[in-house]
């Protein structure tokens, strides 16, 4: 059941990462210069209030520093960039583990 979960939350995310990806590439070729926008600016656009809760969830329950250097560096990563690392890491967890060709053949 976890597997689906999981096999369902790298797919969600995959399907993110090309939105955005798709959504750069046309403004990259609108403006004739590389645009690759940040999360915070998407997440900034979509859902304001969402991202200053958990601003404030992570100083005051978790620690101030880990706001400030950690979570604004991955706030300012490409949008495209870490939905696809996030799909990534959802498609690797329930991978099965294939079966090297001499354990097949018992050497």
């Amino acid at each position: 059941m976890l597997g689906l979960v999981f096999r369902l939350a790298s797919l969600v995310c995959l399907a993110i990462a090309l939105i955005a990806g798709v959504l750069d590439l046309t403004r990259s070729i609108a403006d004739k210069v590389l645009v690759m926008t940040p999360l915070q600016t998407d997440w900034l656009q979509y859902s304001p209030n969402s991202l200053s809760l958990l601003r404030e969830a992570v100083i005051t329950h978790v620690h101030p520093y880990l706001w400030s250097p950690v979570i604004e560096t991955v706030l300012s990563a490409p949008t495209w960039a870490i939905f696809a690392l996030f799909a990534l890491i959802f498609a690797m967890a329930v991978r099965s583990r294939r079966r090297r060709w001499q354990e097949n053949f018992g050497a």
